[in-house]
């Protein structure tokens, strides 16, 4: 049956076409060109445990094995990837070398001007990556500001925008194209302590169990006295609608069913990451949670 809401997003798509931006020179939109391929490009930032490649070079993670979870569901069997450096995603995805990105982006306003956002996936606190005993005390950006400290972030991640609000100067923080550099960045003293979602670096310091360093716990980000959700999602261009439509569809259902826990419980997260209902993509963008 053709509900209200699908026959709105095929109209949509179908004036997109028109303008010819969300369609190929056949006149496909995006998703009815993966579901007659079979194939969807997806771009990863080779950040553990969200979108890497394994020793035996398949694309996993939470984000692509989620994505393969959902895309099935929706007419596609597979994905391939393209790795980029974490701040150029954005860009690979609106040029059109992929057609979502996976590898747990924060959903922000700043990001939302560019990209569409599915529903929320997961919600993850950050942390910081410190030397043992966190010789500073470093529990939140605040305490960044306080200790001064020089901070290590990747190019273009949320850490490195809350920092940025919360007071840190920049001649303060170093970015990083990824999350080994990061790592190693603290390792070697060249910054005192590097933010990065918890997990990503509880997954770290397991792949490099010899270094003198520890994760914090997670923290709360307080901007203008406001407290941010960390919520991340999958990123798609803005004139995919009927494409973010079907993957909302069922990436709620793969959440509701447990099947969602299933597949990104090997990758650190638990129930404790799903997102809560009350938290839309829409409230996220607008900067209202």
């Amino acid at each position: 049956m053709l509900t209200r809401r699908r026959l709105l997003v095929a109209l949509g798509a179908a004036g997109a076409c028109a303008l010819a931006a969300a369609c190929d020179r056949s006149g496909a939109t995006t998703l009815q060109r993966i579901r007659e391929s079979g194939v969807a490009r997806v771009a990863i930032a080779g950040e553990q445990p969200y979108g890497f490649s394994d020793a035996a070079g398949r694309v996993t993670g939470e984000g692509p094995e989620v994505a393969r979870l959902v895309l099935r569901a929706v007419g596609v069997d597979g994905i391939e990837a393209v790795q980029v450096p974490f701040d150029k995603l954005i860009d690979t995805l609106v040029a059109g070398d992929a057609d979502l990105v996976t590898a747990g982006l924060t959903i922000s306003p700043e990001r939302c001007e560019r990209v569409a956002f599915s529903r929320p996936d997961f919600v993850v606190r950050p942390a910081f990556l410190v030397r043992r005993g966190n010789p500073a005390g470093l529990r939140s950006f605040a305490d960044v500001v306080r200790t001064r400290v020089r901070l290590g972030v990747l190019a273009g991640s949320a850490e490195q925008a809350w920092a940025r609000a919360s007071g840190v100067p920049d001649h303060a923080v170093t970015t990083y194209d990824g999350q080994s550099s990061l790592v190693a960045a603290v390792a070697d003293q060249h910054v005192d302590a590097g933010a990065l979602t918890r997990i990503s670096l509880l997954d770290a310091l397991r792949r490099n169990p010899g270094l003198r360093l520890e994760v914090t716990p997670g923290f709360r980000v307080t901007i203008a006295g406001r407290e941010v959700v960390p919520a991340g999602g999958f990123a798609f261009r803005r004139e995919d609608a009927d494409l973010v439509a079907a993957f909302d569809d069922a990436l709620a259902a793969a959440q509701a069913s447990g099947d969602w826990l299933r597949v990104a419980s090997p990758f650190g997260f638990t129930a404790a990451n799903l997102p809560p209902a009350d938290v839309t993509t829409a409230a996220l963008c607008a900067g209202a949670v």
